[in-house]
Formats: C-alpha cells, sequence, structure tokens
C-alpha cells in the first residue's frame, strides 16, 4: 500500500539532508502549482511505494512568507499520510513551536529529533520516552549527516500513517475554553480532524487561512464577541495570547524532557566570537575570499588551466583530431569547423573547468560547515545602513553559482519593494560563467604574482556594486521604505560531509558541462560561420586581411564600447554574445584566437586576450560583464520574478547603464592614473557620472520620497 509522506522542519534543522539520504537519486524537482517556491519529492529507494515530499524550510504556518503559504496550503489540501516533523535537537526548544502548530493540522504524525551526534557531543539528553509521552507522539532519534537510523523514520512512519490523530493539548484551561466555544461555532463549517485548526486560525484573526470557511453572519458575530471578550480579559490581541501560552507549555515540556550537560559557550560559541565579532567578522570574511579566489584562480588557474587549454584541447585533442581530418581528406572548411569552431570553443569554456570546480568545491564546504549563514548575519550589519535587508544577501550569495536560482530564492524577502531591488542586484556576483572570464584574464593580463589581486577584487566589486545600488535605488519613490528585518538561524558548525560536498560540487560542474554541450555550442558554430562568411557573402576561411560579417559587426558596434576601453571588434562582439549567455564571452575569444587572427607565433586564446586588453581595459572589460545583464536565462528569471514587462525591462536597463557607468569610470580614471594617458572629453564625462552617482547616494530624500516611504512602511 502506498503512502505519502510529508517532511516538515525548521531551517537548518537538516530535513534535506535526511530527505536526500532516504531518496538518493529518486528525485524530482519543480515548482509548486502558481508559485515559484522550489518543490522536491521522491521516492524512498528501499520501496517504491513511499513517497517523500521535502517541504520548504519553515519556522511557523503563519502566513509571513510564501514558503510558509506553500506548506501549510499542501498540508491542508493535498493531506499528506503523515508528517515526519525533523527537528533540530540541539535547539529543541524552538523547533517545537512549529511541532504545536503542525499538531493541530489533524495528520498522524512523528517527530524525528536529528542531530542527536551533537546533543551527544554537548553532552545533553533528551529523555525521548518523557517527549513522547508529554506530546503524544512517537519519537525517534537520528542523525541524517550520519546516516544513523534514518530507515527508522520510514518504518515508523508506516505505523502511524492512517491512524486516529490527536493533537497536542498545549493551551492552559481558560485558553483551552475560548477555542472550544470556537470550535462549536465552525462544526458545521469544516471538516471534525481540522476544527481546532480554523479556531486557533480564528482565533489568531488568520484571514488567509480561513477564508474557506463557509460561516454564517450569526456565526461570525458569535466568535468576533468570543474573540473580544478573551482579548479584553488577557489584555492581549489573539495571536500574542496563543504565542505566549505555546511558548510557556514547550518550556514546561522541555524542562521535564531535555538535561544540559554543559555550561557555558560551545566550540561553536566560541568561533562565533570570532568570525562574527563587530571588528573582526568582516576581515576574517575577505581574508576566506581572497584565500578560495587566489588558489581557485591563481594555483589552479596556472599550470593546471595552462595545461587543459593549451595541451589537453588544444594538442591531444585539437592536434588530433586535426591530423585524422587531414589523413581523411575532409573538407578544409569542416575541418576548420570542427577544429577552430567546436573544439576551440566550446574546448576554451571547458578548458576553465578545473577553475570552476575548486571554486565550487569550497564555496560548498564553507555551505556545509555553516559558514555561509554567518556570511548572511555579517553583511546585514552593512546592508542595513544601505537601505538593504540582510535578506537580499542569501540570493546574492546563492548567485555566485548561478544567477537563475539567485534571482529566484528572492521570493523569500516579504518586502515587495526590497525584493524587486534585490532581484536587479542579485546577478552582480560573479557566477561560475563570469569567473571563467575572470580566469581569462588571471592567466592572460594578470598572470604572476603582481596579479593576485584581480579575481578577488571581483568577488568584492559585486558586493559594493549592491550597497552602491541600494544607496541609489532607495532614494527613489519606487523603492522607498525601511529594509525588512532579518532573523536567522545560526546552525552549529559541524565538521563537512564528504558525499555532501562532492555532491553538491558536482551537480554544479554538471549544469556547467551540459550548458557548454548545448548553448555554448550552438553559439560557437553561429560565430564560426559569421568569421567565415564576408561581408560579400563569400565563405572564406578567415585571414587576418578578410572582412568577415563577425568583424563588421563587430567594427559597427566598437564605437559603443571605444570610451570603456574595449573598443576592438573582437571584444565587443564578445560583450554582445555574452548576453545570451557568458560563458561565450570566452568561447568567442577562443574561435576568434583560432582562426589566426595577428597574435605573434602562439594564436592561443590566452596569448589573443593579451594582444587586446590592457591591465585597465580588462578590469573594465571584466566589470561591465560581471555587473550588465548575466544571460537571457537570467532575463526569464527577471520576468517570471517581476511578473511584470515594464519591471523586467527596467531592471535589464538598469543593470545595463549601471555596468556602463562603473566600467566607464574605470578606464577613464585608470587610463590618467594607471597608463598615464592625458586627459580626454570623456574623463570629464567620467567625472560627471561619478558625481552623479555620488549625488544619488547621498542627497537626503525629497518630502514626496519620504511620505512614499511612510506609506509603504505603514502599509
Amino acid at each position: 500500500m502506498s503512502i505519502t509522506i510529508a517532511l516538515v522542519g525548521n531551517p537548518n534543522s537538516g530535513k534535506s539532508t535526511l530527505f536526500n539520504a532516504l531518496t538518493g537519486s529518486n528525485q524530482y524537482v519543480g515548482n509548486w502549482p502558481g508559485v515559484t517556491v522550489e518543490k522536491k519529492g521522491g521516492v524512498y529507494k528501499k520501496d517504491k511505494d513511499v513517497n517523500i515530499t521535502d517541504l520548504p524550510g519553515i519556522y511557523s504556518l503563519s502566513p509571513y512568507t510564501l514558503e510558509e503559504v506553500v506548506s501549510r496550503e499542501y498540508l491542508i489540501n493535498e493531506k499528506p499520510d503523515v508528517i515526519v516533523n525533523v527537528i533540530d535537537a540541539s535547539n529543541i526548544e524552538r523547533n517545537l513551536y512549529l511541532t504545536t502548530q503542525l499538531s493541530e493540522i489533524g495528520i498522524p504524525m512523528i517527530l524525528a529529533l536529528n542531530m542527536m551526534d551533537l546533543v551527544e557531543k554537548n553532552g545533553d539528553k533528551i529523555d525521548t520516552n518523557i517527549l513522547s509521552k508529554k506530546l503524544g507522539y512517537p519519537v525517534i532519534e537520528i542523525s541524517a549527516l550520519k546516516n544513523k537510523n534514518i530507515d527508522g523514520v520510514i518504518d515508523l512512519a508506516k505505523k502511524v500513517a492512517f491512524k486516529e490523530h490527536k493533537h497536542i493539548t498545549s493551551f492552559d484551561p481558560d485558553v483551552e475554553r475560548v477555542i472550544s466555544d470556537i470550535e462549536n461555532c465552525i462544526e458545521h463549517a469544516c471538516e471534525a480532524q481540522y476544527k481546532r485548526w480554523y479556531a486557533v486560525k480564528l482565533f489568531e484573526e488568520d484571514e488567509k487561512a480561513t477564508k474557506n470557511l463557509d460561516l454564517s453572519i450569526a456565526d461570525k458575530n458569535k466568535i468576533k464577541n468570543i474573540i473580544e471578550k478573551a482579548e479584553e480579559y488577557f489584555d492581549d490581541d489573539g495571536e500574542g495570547i496563543i504565542t505566549d501560552v505555546r511558548y510557556d507549555y514547550i518550556s514546561k515540556i522541555v524542562k521535564s524532557s531535555v538535561k544540559k550537560g554543559r555550561v557555558g559557550l560551545t566550540a561553536s560559541d566560541k568561533i562565533d566570537r570570532i568570525v562574527t565579532n563587530r571588528w573582526l567578522a568582516l576581515p576574517v570574511f575577505a581574508a576566506i575570499i581572497f584565500v578560495i579566489y587566489y588558489i581557485s584562480v591563481s594555483v589552479v588557474g596556472g599550470g593546471v588551466t595552462d595545461w587543459v587549454n593549451d595541451v589537453f584541447f588544444g594538442e591531444i585533442i585539437g592536434g588530433n583530431v586535426e591530423n585524422f581530418l587531414v589523413g581523411a581528406h575532409v573538407a578544409p572548411w569542416l575541418t576548420s569547423l570542427i577544429v577552430d569552431g567546436i573544439i576551440g570553443g566550446v574546448g576554451g569554456v571547458l578548458g576553465f573547468v578545473p577553475i570552476i570546480a575548486t571554486l565550487y568545491l569550497f564555496l560548498a564546504i564553507l555551505e556545509d560547515v555553516g559558514y555561509m549563514s554567518r556570511i548572511a548575519f555579517i553583511l546585514d550589519r552593512v546592508f542595513r545602513k544601505f537601505g538593504l535587508s540582510g535578506r537580499s544577501f542569501i540570493p546574492i550569495l546563492i548567485g555566485t553559482g548561478c544567477s537563475v536560482p539567485g534571482i529566484m530564492a528572492t521570493r523569500t524577502i516579504e518586502n515587495e519593494n526590497d525584493r524587486k531591488m534585490t532581484i536587479m542586484v542579485a546577478s552582480f556576483m560573479p557566477c561560475g560563467a563570469k569567473t571563467e572570464i575572470i580566469a581569462l584574464f588571471a592567466a592572460s593580463i594578470f598572470a604572476g604574482a603582481k596579479g593576485w589581486w584581480f579575481a578577488p577584487v571581483c568577488y568584492f566589486a559585486g558586493i559594493l556594486a549592491v550597497v552602491v545600488s541600494g544607496m541609489m535605488l532607495k532614494k527613489t519613490k519606487r523603492f522607498a521604505g525601511e529594509p525588512a528585518p532579518f532573523v536567522m538561524e545560526l546552525p552549529e558548525y559541524h565538521m563537512p560531509t564528504v558525499v555532501n560536498v562532492l555532491k553538491t560540487t558536482w551537480d554544479r560542474i554538471k549544469a556547467f558541462i551540459i550548458k557548454a554541450g548545448t548553448i555554448i555550442l550552438l553559439a560557437t558554430v553561429v560565430i564560426w560561420f559569421l568569421q567565415n562568411i564576408s561581408t560579400s557573402f563569400e565563405f572564406v576561411e578567415f585571414s587576418g586581411e578578410s572582412h568577415s560579417i563577425l568583424e563588421a559587426i563587430g567594427r559597427t558596434l566598437a564605437p559603443i564600447f571605444a570610451p570603456l576601453g574595449f573598443g576592438h571588434w573582437a571584444a565587443t562582439v564578445a560583450t554582445i554574445c555574452g548576453l545570451v549567455a557568458k560563458e561565450v564571452v570566452v568561447s568567442t575569444f577562443g574561435v576568434v584566437a583560432g582562426l589566426g587572427e595577428v597574435a605573434g607565433d602562439d594564436p592561443g586564446m590566452i596569448s589573443y586576450a593579451a594582444t587586446v586588453f590592457t591591465s585597465v581595459s580588462a578590469l573594465s572589460f571584466m566589470l561591465f560583464n560581471q555587473l550588465c545583464v548575466p544571460c537571457f536565462a537570467a532575463i526569464g528569471a527577471i520576468r517570471g520574478e517581476m511578473k511584470d514587462a515594464k519591471w523586467t525591462w527596467f531592471a535589464v536597463i538598469y543593470q545595463l547603464g549601471f555596468a556602463y557607468a562603473i566600467a566607464l569610470m574605470v578606464y577613464q580614471f585608470g587610463s590618467v592614473l594607471v597608463l598615464k594617458n592625458p586627459v580626454t572629453g570623456w574623463t570629464y564625462v567620467a567625472l560627471a557620472v561619478l558625481a552623479a552617482m555620488l549625488y544619488m547616494m547621498f542627497r537626503k530624500p525629497r518630502v514626496n520620497d519620504v511620505k512614499a516611504e511612510r506609506a509603504v512602511t505603514e502599509s
């Protein structure tokens, strides 16, 4: 007999780790109907009749976030056979708040006390027999991270599924009488198992949860009178009363069943005294990022990347394939397409996989250890000073892997203005595709010990761009208002799990490689044909003297980017093609370099890049491509999250304009100060742009803007 299990728990409770362990590769990911919150489902790997749904991590079933609404709508409407409430046993008191709410839904439930290894390490003891007796639910101890007793979760869930459910009597007698009176008013309007749920929600005046109740005017008035008398008696509103009695009940439960074995600071607390310290947090964060990028781009990106690009793809694959095709008397144009176009272009992208893999590996370790949560907490202090919420950094952080999920992650931000602004700036961080461009310049323009700073600077330039944008946009009517408060749990530090880290890294690398084998392959083929068809529409193999359509397009558009320092036609074409996907920037140089453009004796992509850019123009080029529209997929994600064509266009135009302004200032000021070139008219334009941005950042809001801000805050 098949059963459906819903995994429900707080964020960082280990719920998703348990889901991964139970389902293995039998997973599917999609979106909930009508919303963009991720839906994870799977089949138990030892029993195909057991279906498991991993609900979004939530702290309560109140309608404050989209995740909370989605979770409770699923539980009420889809009615799974059993709930597995995953609880972080090291923070049991806070986790039990959700448990008391889940109890009221009327679905059979078990409690899975996760992270028991941490509980034992801290010397704490949880009497599961007392806990189970007090709550009235079966309790099982597990460690999802270490695969301890996870199969027992399914066995226990099967035993309680389809059995009669009893809710937790968690309120004091006075409040229970109020709930009982409300239940009597609604017994004809809902199923018996949901009476308590709806009675509590009516008392809390949760309109979203109770909107479907078909109540008469008389019943509504009767309920209103009951609530008013209760609020007068308790001197608080319904929601406050329920919250207080829940926590009173939970405190008594924990006091009787949990014994703390350690007094004082835990190891995580001691580490946090340093890494979240008001003065040390940012320097420590900066040092960690510098080390990660230095190892990824300079160490691995040195000999390893050079070998992969020049030897593996250039000589071993490219050379042998070319010799084979020539020996087989394949047409020269087809040989050139395969060797110079496909291998040169796609190989140029894949040549930087070692760098991307190293970067993803380090980020996965930081996530698994628990440090990424601290980064969001640390930067909340910085962001709030400039009008942004710390919540904004979570999507931005996710965007370092790929901008698309980063943009989609903004749905967790409740404040609409904050959410839209975060959508616009979430792609400013260097994603995996942009890291390839960083690696290209690190191997060519900034090679050697003197260029160690380049890659980390690009990372922090993304954060600075977010801050600057926040300061400017918050001064406008569109985004006026106080940033939403940010509350986040900091999980205990723990040793990273090799399997989890490698799986996370591989999933990201696999997506990168698949992209290289599809859209990048198509783009390189198109680029090769445009480079081999002359402006008179004759097919001629490229030479330094012929004028291809690609070159003609580049030279036509080059004046647009000349003030930014990269008016070379190849750089212009690479930038335009990068709007499709940022990986195409590198593949464009790979195709053009492989086709024999003047690059000395070595026609390789890295050597070719060194002939096109100076150090200043390379930094300008990098920042423009990092800050402008990331790719077509990201534009689609922006459109999906904004749900409005005008807002989408506004976001795209802002990103392009902001990227152009930053690149203009970097090149014009760098040209004068670093390259010692004379001041030009564009230098004065760059100064005017700087003055305008400083004015937008530090001006006082106008009276109308203040009114708009108050209106947004009050609403």
